[in-house]
């Protein structure tokens, strides 16, 4: 029997959940996208938000509706997916590379103190494995650089730092609903702030430079950013079973922890102080990791490298200033 990395946890449920979507004709937005929508702000206690076809995606918006563009520079982790860093290149602005701790792998907000400049603009913390960056200690360094803070919260659905949901601490946040989140609608993203004039611009960029569909009047400019009731009505009932979903998750967390608790060798992932974990991979540091990923393979249990250092792709449109 395999032991696979990950498995959404979807069933019958979700099925049944669809039912309404065909039974009404509401196949793209519409009463279960307001419901999701609803329910996600009332999660994560913000004011306002949009979704986004795909976590990239919402990064995207969330920094041209902050106005960030081109000749600026975004402070972004070296440790997170490529979609933090390629989000920022599509705007047109620049990435700029900081490194992150080595218990939890968060922002290293000391060394991106040094990488200020007058073209720097945002920083995005990203809220990685499933724990919180310290929103104190980046909300100091964005106030005394007069920068904009874009939380990348892809995966910190259920992650509370001093028990305030991730993704409501900056100028806006973003959670991603992809097949190995917390929660999934297969695809799928969301954009939230506390900010209405940002809002109001996220609501003309996301729907081709109009408030309202049916309309062929459009005001500014702006593109389909749209999410379906089909992927809605699946993350409805993920939401309904949210707290057992984090449950499910602890117990194997601590299953491997307790099973691997003899191993000097091997050192977990550990939480930010003042934040809970909802475990996005359970993560290990250890010595000849390849070694042990091949000895997993040969026993079935698939493993999974961290993420790549972003420096290390070199990607023309990503490189550093000189």
């Amino acid at each position: 029997m395999k032991v696979p990395q990950f498995v959404p946890w979807i069933g019958k449920e979700e099925y049944e959940g669809l039912a309404n979507c065909f039974d009404t004709g509401w196949i793209t937005e519409g009463p279960r996208s307001n419901e999701f929508l609803d329910r996600l702000l009332k999660l994560s206690k913000t004011k306002y938000g949009v979704f986004a076809p795909n976590g990239t995606l919402a990064i995207y918006l969330g920094l041209i509706a902050m106005g960030i563009g081109p000749g600026d520079e975004v402070i972004v982790p070296d440790f997170t997916f490529v979609g933090t860093a390629t989000a920022v290149q599509m705007t047109g602005a620049l990435p700029v590379f900081v490194d992150v701790n080595r218990e939890n792998f968060q922002i290293n907000v000391n060394k991106a103190a040094t990488l200020v400049n007058h073209a720097t603009k945002a920083v995005i913390p990203v809220h990685i494995y499933g724990t919180a960056a310290n929103m104190d200690t980046i909300c100091d360094f964005a106030r005394r650089n007069n920068l904009l803070i874009l939380e990348d919260a892809a995966q910190g659905i259920g992650v509370n730092f001093k028990g305030k949901h991730v993704g409501g601490f900056g100028n806006t946040g973003i959670f991603s609903f992809f097949a190995d989140k917390t929660i999934t609608t297969g695809e799928g993203g969301m954009v939230i702030t506390n900010d209405e004039k940002i809002y109001k611009k996220l609501l003309y960029l996301r729907n081709q430079g109009r408030k309202d569909r049916g309309s062929f009047i459009h005001p500014e400019i702006g593109y389909n950013f749209r999410l379906t009731d089909i992927q809605c009505a699946i993350g409805l009932v993920q939401l309904n079973k949210l707290n057992k979903i984090v449950e499910r998750k602890l117990k194997i967390e601590n299953q491997y922890k307790d099973g691997l608790k003899d191993l000097s060798e091997i050192v977990f992932f550990k939480k930010e102080p003042n934040a809970n974990l909802v475990p996005f991979r359970v993560g290990i540091l250890c010595e000849r990791a390849h070694e042990l990923m091949k000895f997993m393979q040969s026993r079935n249990i698939e493993p999974r490298t961290f993420f790549y250092p972003l420096h290390k792709l070199r990607m023309q449109d990503l490189a550093q200033p000189e």
